[in-house]
């Protein structure tokens, strides 16, 4: 496993981290073999592991508690999320900060996770949402500045709505944020225009988030998908959306081909050959995803050729519902 450093985290990040909401939040999860994928993860040196209080209301925090008890002497770095409190994604600025982000909201939801994980301190607190119309609203900056004097978070983080990696540049510039996670992979590639630019001068850590395009770059999305009811996969991947992603899926599953190969490698293996991303947090509900995604990374950055070549396949989407 390589790790990688940012100048705002005490501590290098393992390339691939574990993101935990298909453990908590998604159908079909099973509790114990998500406990052998995490067991294995950290087996494999992963260190990074990014929960939400959302993900299952806890249920995600909880599980990722009991694999640090399981693995008490290991450096494991451990990342939640603060929900908004009018419950809604993504961000949006006609909301008021204080009706999403207000003090008491963020500390109370704070103290919930540390007690969810078992812990005095948590490596790194993130806003669930976000729009930067919401910079200069003192709450929620009063809150991490109080959390981190008391010791309660190491380090706080923004989570970038899908498709709109510059909409928290006016946060950067503030300084209290130390690391963005962002929607990145072969066909979300807009955070490289600004944003990854702009975190590389600031010494901001990013963290990449849906490396499989919720798994249709693992080459299992089909024209007859669907989930159980209440799966959010099922409102992604609804049929407009789910037509247009295979044609540029299977365009991807060629090169991945020609290159000899698999498609998740090729997607995760892009991901990682941008020196701004410090890592990426591909979902690994089972010890098999986490074996073959730690075997991809280990083979390195992708030769400068093959980026460009793939560069062709991006894909500019924006959000139905702004603003």
């Amino acid at each position: 496993m390589r790790y990688r450093e940012a100048a705002r985290l005490a501590d290098p990040l393992s390339e691939i981290g574990c993101g935990m909401w298909g453990m908590g939040g998604w159908s079909g999860s099973d509790d114990v073999e998500s406990g052998r994928a995490l067991d294995r993860a950290v087996e494999l040196g992963c260190n990074f592991f990014d929960t939400a209080w959302a993900y299952g209301q806890g249920h995600s925090e909880r599980l990722l508690g009991a694999l640090r008890r399981r693995h008490a002497g290991a450096n494991l770095i451990l990342a939640s999320k603060v929900p908004p409190k009018n419950l809604q994604w993504p961000g949006k600025a006609s909301t008021p900060a204080d009706d999403v982000f207000p003090y008491e909201h963020v500390i109370r939801f704070t103290e919930a996770t540390l007690a969810n994980l078992g812990v005095e301190a948590l490596d790194l607190q993130q806003l669930h949402v976000w729009d930067d119309s919401w910079t200069d609203a003192t709450g929620w900056r009063d809150a991490v500045d109080d959390l981190k004097r008391a010791g309660k978070i190491r380090a706080f983080g923004i989570s970038v709505n899908r498709w709109e990696p510059e909409n928290v540049l006016r946060a950067l510039e503030t300084g209290s944020v130390d690391s963005v996670q962002v929607v990145f992979n072969i066909f979300d590639q807009a955070p490289e225009d600004v944003l990854f630019p702009r975190c590389q001068k600031l010494g901001v850590a990013v963290i990449a988030r849906v490396p499989f395009d919720e798994g249709s770059l693992t080459g299992a999305l089909r024209a007859d998908s669907r989930w159980p009811e209440g799966d959010w996969r099922n409102t992604y991947f609804a049929p407009p959306h789910l037509m247009q992603t295979l044609p540029r899926v299977d365009a991807v599953a060629g090169d991945a081909e020609s290159l000899g190969l698999p498609l998740p490698a090729l997607a995760l293996r892009f991901v990682l050959s941008h020196p701004a991303v410090t890592t990426t947090i591909p979902g690994m509900r089972r010890a098999a995803h986490v074996e073959a995604n730690v075997a991809a990374a280990a083979q390195g950055p992708l030769a400068p050729d093959v980026i460009a070549h793939l560069r062709r396949h991006r894909w500019n989407r924006v959000p139905d519902d702004r603003p």
